[in-house]
C-alpha cells in the first residue's frame, strides 16, 4: 500500500463501480420488461434471477478468498470483462426458442452476471476500508459515499435499460452496453493506480468463514433487509404498474416502459442520495460504535410498518385505483428513505467490525448474505404475487423487515 495515492485509487475504483452499476441496472430492467412483455408470468419472470442471486452466494465467499490469495485489482478487471461476456452472450437469445430454453438460458447470462457484480462489490468495498484515512469519521464518509452514488449510477441504470428497450429494442441494446463497458475496462486497465494489495498464496479457503459474531449477526440483519427490499421490487410492483399503466397496445407498452423504468430509476437514485448522506443524517461524526449500533437498531424498527401498512391500502382497495397507485408511489419513496438509511449503517459496521488483514474475507461473507437475502426476496416476490397479489407481496415484505430488526437488535 505504500506506493498507491489513497484518493486516486478511491476515484478510480469508484468510477469502475459506477460503470458497472449502471450496466447492470440497465441489464436488470431490459430482461424485466422485456420477458414480462413476452408473456412471462411472476414466477418465470423470478426464475430470470434467481440464478444471479445464487451467484452472489458462491461468489461472495469465493470472491473475498481470490482478492486474498490474487489481489483487489484482480477481481475488480474479472468482474468487468464478465460482465461483458454475460452482455454478449444474451445477445444471442433467438426469439424462436421455447419459454423453457429460453428461462435456462437467460438464467444462466444471469448468473454470469450475478458473478460479475459481486466481484465488483467486493472489490470496491473493501478498498475503501484499506484506503480510507484514519482521521475520524472518514470511513463512514467513504463508503457512504460510494455506496451511495453507486445506487444513484444503478438508479440511472434503470431508466436507460427501459429507454433502450423502448427506442432500439433488445438486441441493440445489449451490445451497446458491451461496447461501452468494453471500452471503460480499458480505461481502467489504464488508469488504476498501481499500489492495491496483492494478494498472498498462502491463504487457505477455510479463513473464509467469520468467527466474530458482531459480523455474523449483522450479515443476518442484511439477509433479511434486503429481502424485505426484493420482495416487493424484482418482480410485484413492476408488473403491477405495467398492468395499471399500459394499456395492451405498442405505444401504451413503449409508454408504460418509461414510466416504470422512471420510477424504479427515481427509487434508486434517491435511496442512493440518501446513503451518501447518511452520516449527517445520523449526526455519526465522533459517535462510539456503541451509539451508531443504537441507531441501527433504532432505524430498522422505523422499517417495519411501511410495507405493513402499504399491504393493509391493497387489500382495501382490492382491484387497481389511482389512490392505490398514487399510494404506492409515496410509501415505496418512504420505504426507500428509511431502508437506504439501514443500508448505509450496515456498510459501515461491516468494515468497522473488519479486521484490515481479512477484510476481503469478512465483506465477502458478509454481501454474501447478502446475495442470500435477494435471492430469497427475488423468489418470493414471484411466488407471493402470484398466490396472494399485491397485499400479500408487500405483507411478506413486511415480515422480511421484521426479521431485520431482530437480528439486528441482538448486536446490543
Amino acid at each position: 500500500m505504500t506506493a498507491v495515492n489513497p484518493l486516486r485509487a478511491y476515484v478510480a475504483v469508484t468510477a469502475a463501480y459506477w460503470a458497472f452499476m449502471l450496466s447492470d441496472g440497465a441489464l436488470r430492467m431490459l430482461v424485466l420488461l422485456h420477458f414480462n412483455g413476452l408473456g412471462f408470468s411472476p414466477i418465470q419472470l423470478a426464475w430470470l434471477f434467481l440464478l444471479y442471486e445464487v451467484a452472489g452466494i458462491v461468489t461472495n465467499l469465493a470472491a473475498g478468498w481470490i482478492a486474498a490469495r490474487f489481489g483487489l485489482a484482480f477481481t475488480l478487471y474479472a468482474g468487468l470483462g464478465l460482465q461483458i461476456a454475460a452482455l454478449i452472450a444474451l445477445a444471442q437469445l433467438d426469439p424462436a426458442w421455447s419459454v423453457g430454453a429460453s428461462v435456462i438460458f437467460v438464467m444462466a447470462v444471469q448468473g454470469a452476471s450475478g458473478v460479475a457484480k459481486d466481484l465488483a462489490k467486493m472489490s470496491s468495498k473493501s478498498a475503501v476500508k484499506l484506503l480510507a484515512p484514519q482521521s475520524e469519521g472518514t470511513l463512514f464518509r467513504w463508503v457512504a459515499l460510494l455506496t451511495g452514488s453507486k445506487n444513484a449510477v444503478k438508479g440511472a441504470g434503470f431508466f436507460l435499460g427501459a429507454a433502450l428497450l423502448a427506442l432500439a429494442g433488445f438486441e441493440a441494446a445489449v451490445w451497446g452496453m458491451a461496447g461501452v463497458l468494453a471500452a471503460i475496462l480499458l480505461a481502467v486497465a489504464l488508469f488504476l493506480p498501481p499500489g492495491l494489495p496483492t494478494g498472498k498464496k498462502g491463504t487457505r479457503f477455510s479463513a473464509i468463514w467469520s468467527t466474530d459474531d458482531r459480523i455474523n449477526r449483522l450479515s443476518l440483519a442484511r439477509m433479511f433487509l434486503f429481502g424485505a427490499r426484493d420482495v416487493w421490487f424484482v418482480v410485484g410492483v413492476p408488473v403491477y404498474f405495467q398492468m395499471v399503466l399500459s394499456d395492451g397496445t405498442a405505444d401504451g407498452r413503449r409508454a408504460a416502459f418509461f414510466l416504470i423504468g422512471g420510477f424504479m430509476a427515481l427509487w434508486i437514485i434517491a435511496y442512493g442520495a440518501v446513503q451518501a448522506a447518511a452520516p449527517q443524517l445520523l449526526d455519526a461524526k465522533g459517535k462510539p460504535e456503541s451509539e451508531i449500533i443504537g441507531k441501527a437498531v433504532a432505524w430498522a424498527g422505523w422499517l417495519t410498518p411501511i410495507p405493513f401498512l402499504l399491504a393493509a391500502a391493497a387489500l382495501i382497495a382490492g382491484t387497481p385505483a389511482l389512490w392505490l397507485t398514487l399510494t404506492l408511489v409515496a410509501g415505496l419513496l418512504f420505504f426507500g428513505f428509511v431502508f437506504a438509511v439501514n443500508s448505509a449503517v450496515h456498510s459501515y459496521l461491516i468494515l468497522a467490525f473488519s479486521k484490515k488483514e481479512r477484510v476481503t474475507m469478512d465483506v465477502g461473507f458478509y454481501y454474501m448474505a447478502n446475495a442470500a437475502g435477494r435471492l430469497l426476496g427475488t423468489l418470493l416476490s414471484g411466488v407471493s404475487y402470484q398466490i396472494g397479489g399485491l397485499p400479500l407481496c408487500l405483507a411478506t415484505a413486511g415480515v422480511m423487515a421484521a426479521a431485520s430488526w431482530l437480528s439486528i437488535g441482538r448486536l446490543r
